[in-house]
C-alpha cells in the first residue's frame, strides 16, 4: 500500500514540477492544525534548512503554498497552503479517496476497527523508531 501511494506521490510531484519531498511538505502544511513554520517544517521532514528553503522556494514559485510573516513578530514567518494549490491537489487524488471509501464500503465493522487499532499500533512502533538526521 505504501508504495502504490508513494507512485501516485511521485506521480503528483512529476506533474506539478515538484520532488517528491515537496509533496510531503504540502502534506505537512496541509494536515497542521496550526500554520507551520519552516523550522517546524525542518523538524518533521528531518532536512536541513537549506533543503527546507529550496523546498519551499519551489513550492511558492509553483503556487502551492504563500509564506507569511507574523505581524507580532516580523521574524516569525508561517506556512500557508493556497487554495487553488488544494483544488489541484484534490481532484489529483480523488481516485484515491475513492479507493479507501470502495474499500472501506466492502469491510465489516470489526474488520475495521481491528485494522484501525493495527494500524495505530504500528504508527506508534514507527514514531518511536530513531533514524539518523540528515
Amino acid at each position: 500500500m505504501n508504495g502504490e501511494i508513494n507512485r501516485l506521490v511521485h506521480a503528483f510531484a512529476h506533474a506539478q514540477g515538484l520532488h517528491a519531498t515537496d509533496v510531503q511538505a504540502l502534506g505537512a502544511i496541509l494536515d497542521s492544525e496550526t500554520p507551520l513554520t519552516p523550522g517546524r517544517l525542518r523538524e518533521h521532514l528531518g532536512l536541513t534548512s537549506g533543503a527546507v528553503t529550496a523546498c519551499l522556494d519551489r513550492l511558492e514559485r509553483a503556487g502551492h503554498i504563500r509564506r507569511a510573516r507574523e505581524s507580532s513578530d516580523r521574524r516569525v514567518v508561517h506556512l500557508y497552503y493556497e487554495s487553488g494549490a488544494r483544488s489541484a491537489a484534490r481532484s489529483f487524488f480523488m481516485p484515491l479517496a475513492q479507493a479507501a471509501a470502495g474499500a472501506r464500503a466492502t469491510a465489516g465493522p470489526q474488520e475495521l476497527e481491528a485494522a484501525l487499532r493495527f494500524l495505530a499500533r504500528m504508527n506508534g512502533e514507527l514514531e518511536g523508531m530513531q533514524v539518523p538526521r540528515r
